[in-house]
C-alpha cells in the first residue's frame, strides 16, 4: 500500500466514523490522526514475525481521542475486514484473512479495555460524589441536598439506594430505563428479587458480606431480565454507606448498561472461534471444548477423536484454483455438519483441508468407527462446485480411550499419527490408534535421530561371516555385516537400523564407513595369509549404488588401505541392480574395470531381465537362502526347490559367473549344492558372523 492508498484508506475511515462519537477535533485533524493509525495497522499486518500489539494500541488510542461508542468500533472493524486486503492488493487467502481477524480482535481488545477503564473512572467519580452527598445528608441535608439530587437525577449511570434489609428506597431515571421498570415498580421490590439464574454464587456471597458490614464494596458483571424477557448486561458497583456510629446504614448500587459491549464481545468471540470460510468451529474452539471435556468428566467417561484429511484436495486446489478449492471446502463442511450432529459432538476445521470430529461421552471404538464410516459414505457422492463435478475422499485417524489421565496435546498427537497411518495404507479409509505400533515407530524415530551421533561416537562395528568352498572347505571370502552397539538397547542387527539409514540418507556415510573398516580388515588378512587371504564382500544399498561419489570413494579407500581391488566384492540386491536397466551403469562398469568384484545378492527373489543380465558387469550370484529350506533334509528334499536352484546355477555358469549358496545350515544342503555345481556356501553350518579375531581363528583352523 503506497502513501496515496494509505491516505485514501484513512479518509474512508474518517468518513465512516463521522457522527458516531463526539470528538473535539476538526475533520482534517481526525483524518490526520487516522492516517497514523492506518500506518501502524498496515505495518502490523505485513510484519514478520506477525504481531498484533500495534493494533491493540490503536484500539486504546481510539478511546483516548473520544471515539468511544460501540458504533465507532463496529464501523472500524467492518472497514478493516472489508477494505484493507483490497487496498493492499493482497489475495484474500486464509493466511491474510486470519491475520486481518487477529488485528480486528487485538484492536477490539484494546478498545474494550480502554473504554472499560474510562467508564470505571467515571463511576468512581460518581461514587465519590454520592459519598460526598452522604456526608451532606448526615449534616442535616443542608447545603448539599440540591447538588446530590442533581447528580442522582441526571447521572447517565443508574443509581439505586436500598436499606440494609434489602428494600429499594430510591432509584434514578437511568436505572428505570436500564431495568425497563418504573420507579414505583422498583421501589416495590427487594434486592433479592433481582437474582438471575446465571448469577455466579460469588455475587450473592459478596452481597451478604456487604450487608453484614464485612465488606465496603464489590464490583461485578451481572445480568438482569426486563419484564419483556429481554436480557440486559450491566457492570455494577455496590457500596456500603455507614452512619456516624460506623454501623451500616444504606447500600448504594451504581449500574451501567453494557449490553451492547457484551454483544459485540460475543460477536468477536464467535468470529475468533469459528473458521471464516466454512463457519465451522476452528482449532481454538475445538481445543477449548476438548480441554473442558478432559477437565470436567465423571469416572468411566470416554472420548473419541476422528481426525480427517481430504484425499486429492491439493490437486483440485492447484489445478482449478483456490476459489474452487475454497468452495469445495465449504461444501465438505456443510456435508459434515449434516451427517455429524448432536450436543455431544463437534465438527471443527483445523486448517487447510483438515477437519476433526469430537465425540464426548463416547460409547466405545465401535461408535467412533461408525461415525468415520458415515463420513466416508457421505463424501462418496461427488460435489457440484463452480460448474465442476468433483470427487474427493478422506483419510481418518481414530483415537478412542478413557478420558481420565488424557491431555489435549496427547490426543491430538495420537490422532495426527493415526491419520498418517490411514493415508499411508491407501487413503479413503480410517485407521485406529495402535499403542504398540506407535511405540515401535517412536523407537524407530529415536534410533534414526541418534544414528548420526552414534556414527561419530563409533558405536557401530563390523562382524564377518565366511564364504566357504563347498569342495575344499577353504575360506574363499567373508561378508561384512554391520552392527550397532547401542548404549541403551544393546546389540542391534542391521534389520533394526539399515532401513532407517536409507530413509534418512545416512546410509551413504554409514556405508562408506563400513567399506573402509572392511577394507582395512581385509588388508590385515591379506598381510597375514597372503594368497590364501579371503576377499571381503560389502553390501551396497540402493541409495549408495546411485551415489555419484561411489567410484571415487571406493578408489580412495582402496588406495588408503592398500587393499588389492580383486580382494573387494560389492553386493547389490537383484531388485536394485535390475532397477538400473534404463540408467547408466558407468559406476558398476568402472568398478569392475578397476578390478572390484560385483555380486548380485538374494538372487532368485526379485525380477530379473535375463537378457539384460548377461550385459551387466557381474562376477557372482548369491542364491537366496529361502531356496535352501527345501534342501534341508537329504531324504525329503523338495524337487521343485532343487530344480530351481539347479537352473539358477546352470544359468550363472552359462554367463561365466560363480555361485554362492546363502543360508546353508545342514550338511545335506551343502552336499546337494556341491553336487549341483555351486562353488561356495555361506551359513551357520560353517560359521556364524563373528568378530575379526574369531574369523581369523576360523581361517587359521581351515588352513591347518
Amino acid at each position: 500500500m503506497n502513501r496515496a492508498d494509505r491516505r485514501r484508506f484513512a479518509a474512508a475511515w474518517a468518513h465512516v466514523l463521522m457522527g458516531t462519537s463526539y470528538v473535539p477535533m476538526t475533520s482534517a485533524e481526525i483524518e490526520g490522526r487516522l492516517r497514523g493509525y492506518t500506518d501502524r495497522l498496515v505495518d502490523a499486518l505485513l510484519s514478520e514475525p506477525f504481531a498484533t500489539a500495534a493494533a491493540r494500541e490503536v484500539g486504546v488510542d481510539l478511546v483516548a481521542v473520544h471515539f468511544t461508542s460501540a458504533e465507532s468500533l463496529a464501523r472500524t472493524i467492518d472497514l478493516i475486514g472489508d477494505e484493507m486486503l483490497d487496498a493492499l492488493g493482497l489475495e484474500s487467502s486464509p493466511v491474510w484473512r486470519d491475520r486481518i481477524a487477529a488485528l480486528q480482535g487485538a484492536l477490539c481488545s484494546g478498545f474494550v479495555q480502554a473504554a472499560r477503564k474510562r467508564t470505571l473512572d467515571e463511576q468512581e467519580a460518581i461514587r465519590q460524589a454520592v459519598l460526598d452527598a452522604r456526608d451532606a445528608v448526615e449534616q442535616a441535608l443542608r447545603t448539599s441536598e440540591a447538588r446530590f439530587r442533581a447528580i442522582f437525577a441526571e447521572a447517565a449511570i443508574g443509581i439505586g439506594i436500598g436499606d440494609m434489609g434489602g428494600r429499594i428506597l430510591e432509584v434514578n431515571d437511568s436505572l428505570t430505563r436500564i431495568m425497563g421498570r418504573s420507579a414505583d415498580e422498583l421501589r416495590a421490590m427487594l434486592v433479592s428479587d433481582m437474582m438471575h439464574p446465571g448469577d455466579p454464587e460469588s455475587v450473592w456471597r459478596m452481597y451478604e458480606e456487604l450487608v453484614r458490614g464485612e465488606r465496603e464494596q464489590f464490583r461485578v458483571e451481572k445480568q438482569f431480565n426486563r419484564p419483556d424477557g429481554a436480557p440486559v448486561w450491566t457492570e455494577m458497583i455496590v457500596s456500603l454507606v455507614r452512619g456516624e456510629d460506623g454501623l451500616p446504614l444504606y447500600q448504594v448500587a451504581l449500574i451501567e448498561d453494557v449490553t451492547d459491549r457484551m454483544m459485540l464481545q460475543e460477536r468477536l468471540r464467535h468470529q475468533a472461534m469459528h473458521d471464516p470460510l466454512t463457519r465451522l468451529p476452528n482449532r481454538a474452539l475445538f481445543l477449548e471444548r476438548l480441554t473442558t471435556v478432559l477437565r470436567q468428566h465423571e469416572p468411566g467417561d470416554r472420548v473419541a477423536l476422528c481426525y480427517m484429511d481430504l484425499d486429492g484436495f491439493k490437486v483440485i486446489n492447484d489445478s482449478l484454483g483456490h476459489h474452487v478449492g475454497d468452495d469445495l471446502l465449504v461444501a465438505v463442511a456443510d456435508r459434515l455438519a449434516a451427517v455429524v450432529h448432536g450436543d455431544d459432538r463437534l465438527v471443527a476445521r483445523m486448517g487447510g483441508d483438515e477437519f476433526v470430529i469430537l465425540l464426548q461421552n463416547s460409547l466405545g471404538t465401535g461408535q467412533a468407527v461408525e461415525v468415520a464410516d458415515t463420513v466416508l459414505d457421505a463424501l462418496d457422492e461427488p460435489f457440484r462446485v463452480g460448474g465442476h463435478e468433483l470427487s474427493v475422499g478422506a483419510s481418518i485417524g481414530i483415537v478412542e480411550r478413557p478420558v481420565n489421565g488424557q491431555t489435549a496435546a496427547e490426543l491430538m498427537r495420537d490422532a495426527d499419527v493415526t491419520l498418517y497411518w490411514a493415508k499411508a495404507e491407501g487413503k479413503g479409509q480410517w485407521a485406529l490408534f495402535d499403542p504398540e505400533r506407535n511405540a515401535t515407530e517412536v523407537a524407530q524415530f529415536h534410533l534414526s535421530a541418534t544414528m548420526p551421533a552414534a556414527l561419530e561416537r563409533e558405536e557401530f562395528y563390523v562382524d564377518y561371516q565366511p564364504l566357504v568352498g563347498l569342495r575344499d572347505h577353504n575360506v574363499v571370502g567373508v561378508e561384512a555385516l554391520v552392527r550397532w552397539a547401542h548404549p541403551e538397547l544393546g546389540r542391534l542387527g542391521p534389520d533394526k537400523f539399515i532401513g532407517l539409514a536409507e530413509e534418512t540418507g545416512l546410509i551413504v556415510s554409514l556405508g562408506r564407513w563400513v567399506l573402509r573398516e572392511a577394507c582395512r580388515q581385509a588388508k590385515r588378512w591379506q598381510d597375514q595369509f597372503g594368497s590364501a587371504a579371503p576377499f571381503v564382500s560389502v553390501n551396497l544399498a540402493v541409495r549408495q549404488s546411485r551415489d555419484p561419489n561411489l567410484v571415487g570413494d571406493v578408489a580412495e579407500i582402496l588406495a588408503e588401505t592398500g587393499l588389492e581391488p580383486s580382494q573387494l566384492q560389492l553386493e547389490l540386491t537383484e531388485s536394485a541392480i535390475m532397477s538400473t536397466a534404463d540408467e547408466p551403469l558407468d559406476a558398476l562398469r568402472a568398478l569392475s574395470q578397476m578390478g572390484v568384484r560385483i555380486a548380485i545378492d538374494d538372487f532368485g527373489t526379485g525380477y530379473s531381465n535375463l537378457a539384460y543380465l548377461r550385459h551387466l558387469p557381474v562376477h557372482e550370484l548369491k542364491i537366496a537362502g529361502s531356496f535352501m529350506e527345501g534342501l534341508r533334509d537329504a531324504e525329503r528334499a523338495d524337487p521343485v526347490d532343487a530344480r530351481i536352484v539347479s537352473t539358477l546355477v546352470d544359468l550363472a555358469h552359462a554367463l561365466g559367473l560363480t555361485v554362492t549358496a546363502e543360508g546353508v545350515e545342514t550338511l545335506a544342503q551343502a552336499r546337494r549344492m556341491a553336487d549341483i555345481g555351486c562353488e561356495t556356501g555361506q551359513g551357520y553350518l560353517f560359521a556364524k558372523p563373528g568378530s575379526p579375531e574369531a574369523i581369523t581363528a576360523f581361517i587359521t583352523e581351515q588352513l591347518d
